[in-house]
């Protein structure tokens, strides 16, 4: 399941134009390049920085400030989110706290099960992967004592099914055809075990990371939020026919829409993470969260509260880890610079990119100046990738911090899944080679100018199906201005697009709102008020297939790319065994260019060296997750 991020930031990596030799760049330093150990300390392939050994001695509880990203903190509480607000702080940051997935399925950097921090056992798949027992665990129960039982997973289904009826987009996971649509029958052969029925084969590995690890099929506390208001009873399992479940969906959605009561509403304190909520600004996202005593997973022997700390820039952020104010915190790639400071200062780091992917979107349903016929030309989209500067991005605007990617998965955390096709550039940087694709293919190019179509038509050598003749290449460009590293990456592409003629007209806007309000699925109405749009990217499930995301009508779709090829591929990925699969759809997304896929940062995060645990909980971070139930003070 992909969910949108703001860009990945931080790291000091080296530049190389090939991913196969930047897989091999290391050393024996403590800010290289790889699978180091230095002093007990630890730096993971492909990561900067080090995490040190988890110290020993007597473990103290106390306050952890945690920092929110600019622009992007926390507002969406239920665990059956909306697209819309489909977000990793929303999910891996907030949510997660207070409830887990049935699966815990990134330990560190690698993408490998944690058995100890799932609720349920590892899946059963038989009857020709048709068939999925889960087994919940006696160890996790609800914050007020109940068990975690099978029909609080049924509660979930149901709720999607009364959520996706309404609208397609009030669920994240929903692609029409999968689930639920796939989902046979679903029985209880104990309170604890759930059988999900499914009407075609799945690839097991897929199903576990889509819906039972990275989410959202979660647990939801049914004997307390099977309500239909907040003052009427709660509906026993026989009572969730299809009418009343719309109706507990819609009461929940009003009360997860209240951000002003998060932290007093009765609904929210009932939790089944190491953590309940008990403060949330409305204004700012900041929230206080204090241990979930009940808590059945493992966990740091004393526990901290963990607060969320908002900042307006990447500035504040930094200078609060200058000032020493800030437990852990972000650094902005515009202050990899200061990271030996930042060491001196009593403070590691460690950075890495995501399981996930930058990219600047393309909006295919955008018909302002035919742009959605334009960007429908495989030669058009071919020409704009040309135009990306990869190394010249990397070296100016992540201080080294970054390293290329092609296509869909990209060299770090390193992936079996990796094609051949993107370990160097398919279509390198070369505004002359923009050019020529473009005169041959029907356009007269005034470098400095605007390009027009001169000949129109469906022909070799023409502009191409709805292009008409005197068109001009000329659209817009919005940006998220945070951080910096998106504002300075789209600005170079439109100055290196105008010396191939390319006009594009750019807009700042910021993450949260951007979400919001451009993208095609959840707001068809602004479908033709952008043309490319660049919010930092999304971040996927360690099985690498970006269903979701590029198959038609997928969830996480922004700009609606469709292609029969690439809908058969990810088909495969996700519905077969064949371990080839998803290096062949990988293969195939970096050749046909769905997006405008760029360099990806190291995501980079500094903490204060008197907070300590398992190596693995600071690692995860560079993947977007907290984990902050492991992590403990030494003084």
């Amino acid at each position: 399941m992909m969910r949108f991020r703001s860009k990945a930031i931080g790291g000091i990596a080296i530049a190389v134009a090939s991913v196969t030799a930047l897989a091999a760049c290391s050393s024996s330093s403590s800010t290289s390049h790889g699978g180091t150990t230095t002093n007990g300390s630890v730096t993971p392939p492909g990561a900067i920085g080090s995490v040190p050994a988890q110290a020993t001695g007597t473990e103290k509880a106390g306050t952890i400030t945690w920092a929110e990203q600019p622009g992007a903190s926390p507002n969406w509480i239920l665990p059956l989110v909306p697209s819309a607000s489909n977000t990793v702080d929303n999910n891996f940051t907030f949510i997660w706290e207070m409830w887990r997935p049935l699966i815990w399925t990134v330990n560190g950097v690698a993408p490998v099960p944690v058995p100890s921090m799932s609720i349920a056992n590892t899946p059963m798949y038989s009857n020709g992967d048709k068939t999925v027992t889960v087994s919940l665990k006696s160890s996790y129960k609800w914050s007020n004592g109940q068990p975690i039982t099978a029909n609080d997973l049924v509660f979930y289904i149901d709720l999607i099914k009364a959520a996706i009826k309404e609208s397609p987009t009030n669920w994240e996971g929903y692609v029409p055809g999968h689930f639920p649509d796939n989902l046979a029958s679903v029985s209880q052969p104990d309170a604890s075990t759930l059988v999900m029925n499914l009407k075609a084969s799945v690839n097991p590995t897929w199903f576990t990371d889509n819906y039972l690890g990275q989410g959202p099929l979660i647990p939801l506390p049914s004997a307390v939020w099977a309500k239909t208001s907040a003052n009427g009873a709660v509906v026993p399992p026989s009572g969730w026919t299809p009418a009343t479940m719309t109706k507990i969906f819609n009461f929940l959605t009003a009360q997860s829409k209240s951000l002003s009561t998060y932290a007093t509403n009765p609904l929210w304190q009932v939790v089944d993470g190491p953590y309940k909520l008990s403060a949330y600004n409305t204004t700012s996202g900041g929230f206080t969260m204090v241990p979930n005593t009940t808590y059945g997973g493992p966990h740091a022997t004393k526990e901290s509260t963990f607060v969320g700390v908002p900042f307006t820039s990447n500035a504040a952020e930094v200078n609060a880890i200058k000032a020493g104010s800030i437990d852990v915190a972000n650094v902005d790639q515009d202050d990899v610079p200061q990271l030996p400071q930042i060491l001196r200062l009593g403070y590691s780091y460690i950075g890495e990119p995501d399981f996930g992917m930058n990219f600047g979107n393309y909006n295919f349903k955008d018909k302002t100046g035919d742009f959605d016929n334009i960007i429908s030309q495989l030669y058009v989209r071919q020409a704009l990738a040309h135009l990306v500067d990869d190394e010249g991005w990397i070296k100016a605007y992540m201080h080294g911090a970054g390293a290329p990617a092609y296509g869909p998965i990209p060299a770090f955390p390193q992936s079996p899944y990796l094609p051949s096709n993107a370990a160097t550039d398919p279509y390198p940087f070369s505004v002359s080679a923009a050019v020529t694709l473009l005169k041959n293919n029907g356009w007269t190019v005034t470098p400095g100018g605007t390009d027009v179509c001169a000949k129109a038509g469906t022909a070799a050598g023409d502009c191409g199906a709805g292009i008409p003749a005197g068109t001009a290449l000329a659209f817009n460009y919005i940006y998220s201005s945070a951080p910096a590293l998106i504002g300075n990456q789209a600005t170079d592409f439109a100055s290196k697009a105008a010396q191939a003629g390319i006009k594009i007209s750019l807009t700042s806007s910021n993450f949260n709102f951007m979400i919001a309000n451009y993208l095609d699925p959840s707001a068809p109405a602004n479908e033709n008020k952008w043309a490319m749009e660049d919010f930092g990217g999304e971040t996927e499930d360690p099985y690498a297939t970006t269903f979701g995301l590029f198959n038609t009508g997928g969830p996480e779709q922004v700009g609606d790319y469709s292609s029969p090829t690439a809908d058969s591929l990810i088909n495969a990925s996700i519905s077969g065994g064949n371990p080839s699969a998803v290096k062949n759809e990988a293969s195939y997304l970096t050749s046909n260019q769905p997006v405008q896929f760029q360099p990806v940062p190291d995501y980079i995060w500094a903490w204060k060296n008197t907070l300590s645990g398992p190596p693995t909980s600071f690692e995860n971070l560079t993947q977007y997750y907290a984990t902050p139930e492991f992590w403990y003070f030494t003084k």
